[in-house]
């Protein structure tokens, strides 16, 4: 397995440098194609005066949306101008999100921006939270701050659900270029040891047939710690890159609530993240 196409999805309005520096790497270190997504639609406002400056207002407001499109293409080209490979465009007058997802089905991975305002316009952005929910790709966070994907330590963190399963797949071209790797279980206060245990010895086990050396840690938070802030512990610990992780919703429904852990690794800002649903 290989990452073949990296897809980077770029926003209105948001900082991008920091995805198009990671997403450019990554086509590089996999020798992929590079894809660039962005997306917009026109906000009309809540009432107009009569139709011809309905009309008016329509055609302004798509206007400037182009513009702002063209911008964006403008700036991912210039990004990706040494990266060498095959460099395309994606880009149109449509609500983000949709357009995105998509578009989704041409990639291997989806480089996204990290923490993204307190609310989101549907019209201009599409969150992480949307494209690692539903795109049935794995999603690499890049935080605005971060400028490289650092691979010399790679915590993997590890439960026994189909989201961390995916994610761990997902991972393997990246964890196959790390220099260590670091599998950790955090358990839950009614888990069985031994079957946490169990869990985390047969997966660094499939990792070295896949090629990859990991060492296992179970890791138990403290009294008053969540398990989002010991996995940020443990990151910090072990010097960590880059985490590897399913994701995960308290809901079934499309508008899903994400898990605490989950909910951290999308807004955390000190190192990249893998999410898988």
């Amino acid at each position: 397995m290989t990452y073949a196409t990296v897809m980077v999805s770029l926003a209105l309005g948001q900082p991008n440098e920091a995805r198009l520096q990671v997403a450019g790497e990554l086509a590089e270190r996999f020798e992929a194609a590079i894809v660039g997504v962005a997306a917009a639609q026109f906000a009309p406002p809540l009432y107009f005066t009569d139709g011809a400056e309905a009309q008016r207002l329509i055609d302004q407001g798509e206007a400037s949306v182009r513009q702002c499109l063209a911008e964006l293409e403008g700036q991912f080209r210039a990004a990706t101008r040494n990266r060498g490979g095959h460099v395309e465009w994606r880009g149109a007058v449509d609500f983000p999100a949709r357009y995105a997802l998509q578009q989704a089905r041409c990639a291997d991975i989806i480089v996204s921006g990290g923490q993204s305002p307190a609310f989101s316009d549907a019209f201009s952005l599409v969150t992480p939270k949307d494209l690692v929910m539903q795109t049935g790709r794995p999603l690499l966070v890049v935080p605005d701050g971060i400028d490289w994907l650092d691979l010399r330590s790679v915590l993997v963190a590890w439960k026994d659900a189909p989201e961390a399963r995916r994610a761990a797949a997902d991972s393997l071209p990246m964890l196959r270029k790390a220099r260590e790797i670091t599998l950790v279980a955090i358990p839950e206060p009614d888990d069985d040891r031994p079957a946490v245990l169990a869990s985390v010895t047969d997966v660094v086990a499939w990792l070295a047939r896949h090629g990859v050396t990991a060492t296992a840690q179970v890791s138990e938070a403290g009294r008053n710690e969540s398990a989002a802030d010991h996995l940020d512990k443990v990151a910090g610990d072990v010097g960590a890159g880059l985490i590897v992780a399913g994701a995960y919703g308290h809901s079934r429904f499309r508008e899903l609530v994400l898990g605490g852990v989950t909910q951290f690794l999308l807004t955390q800002s000190a190192r990249c993240v893998l999410l898988s649903h």
